[in-house]
């Protein structure tokens, strides 16, 4: 069997097509754990930035998380599986009160902790033993399975976020920036 000039023209332009794509990967993403968390440690703070002020307690529905309370839910996530990975804690969650989410409200004050929360994750996984066992919700588990829940959750609550913020008018700027 024999590939006529059609076919080979059909693949020419279809790798024209791929090729644009992968030209447009973001950083941080296909280059492993810490990658992939300063991608989505990025585009959480970016998408956090680019909600207005007024619209941090906004929810979709009663008994929802506010916009708020997601950013601080995301931040508190880190410092706790942080933690149930072995990292000594760098903040006094308590300080938050009885229903942490809510402990802090205001946009400048939320992205300032859910920063903080990342920083504390660059700067705490480079000294943990990635392999040693670790409870986690009762279950034993490697201290490198807490990370990936740690970067799992980031990315499930940027989805969220992104929800959110469409919601309200605002396209992510990743977005924004491709025109679309």
């Amino acid at each position: 069997m024999t590939i006529g000039p059609a076919v080979g023209i059909m693949a020419v332009a279809i790798l024209a097509l791929v090729r644009p794509a992968a030209a447009q990967v973001p950083p941080g993403v296909g280059e492993g754990w810490k990658g992939e968390f300063e991608h989505a440690a990025s585009q959480l703070t970016k998408l956090a930035e680019a909600i207005p002020a007024d619209k941090f307690g906004w929810r979709p529905g009663p008994g929802v998380r506010s916009i708020a309370e997601v950013c601080m839910h995301v931040a508190i996530g880190n410092h706790f599986l942080l933690a149930q990975a072995g990292a000594k804690p760098t903040t006094d969650l308590t300080k938050l009160g009885k229903e942490p989410e809510k402990g802090i409200t205001d946009k400048d004050g939320v992205i300032k902790f859910m920063k903080e929360s990342f920083e504390a994750v660059r700067t705490s996984v480079p000294g943990l033993d990635r392999a040693a066992e670790r409870k986690l919700f009762g279950k034993a588990v490697k201290a490198d399975d807490v990370l990936l829940r740690l970067l799992v959750h980031n990315h499930e609550h940027m989805g969220q976020l992104i929800a959110y913020a469409r919601a309200n008018g605002v396209v992510p700027p990743w977005t924004a920036a491709r025109g679309q």
